[in-house]
């Protein structure tokens, strides 16, 4: 991998964000998977199982399960421990709203962008992912003097 890979993705919610990449082909549901707590993705099952998301940039291909998936988030976003951003392989409409409504009660949304597959998968957990307004993406290695 070169130093720094540019993506361009969809922004379903535009917004700019930087973090640290929190990465699976998994999908995930916040409902019984996520500690809006904690920020903990706590579904056993999960690959990311264990991995705390609060601040990180998550990515995965969608979310699973039901609306509650936009109440857990909604709730992360309130208390401080939601992703500071989501990119998905899609439009994720639960995603999406948790933000569009975090907007509205907390002015906190979180970007929410879409990848076509095959950019989506150059994503790695570990990566330092730059999200830009328009959507543009960079990725580059974490610095190892952390």
């Amino acid at each position: 991998m070169a130093n720094e890979i540019t993506l361009h993705g969809r922004p379903v919610i535009p917004g700019s964000a930087s973090g640290e990449g929190l990465v699976s082909n998994a999908p995930i549901s916040f409902w019984g998977g996520y500690d809006q707590n904690t920020s903990e993705i706590i579904d056993r099952r999960h690959p990311l199982s264990g991995q705390f998301a609060a601040g990180k940039v998550l990515a995965v291909p969608f979310s699973k399960g039901s609306s509650t998936t936009t109440a857990v988030m909604l709730e992360a976003i309130r208390a401080g421990n939601a992703p500071a951003a989501i990119l998905t392989t899609g439009t994720d409409h639960f995603f999406a709203l948790a933000s569009i409504v975090a907007d509205e009660m907390y002015a906190k949304p979180i970007p929410i962008i879409a990848l076509n597959p095959e950019d989506f998968s150059k994503l790695e957990s570990g990566q330092k992912i730059d999200i830009k307004q328009d959507g543009t993406i960079l990725l580059s290695r974490l610095s190892k003097s952390r």
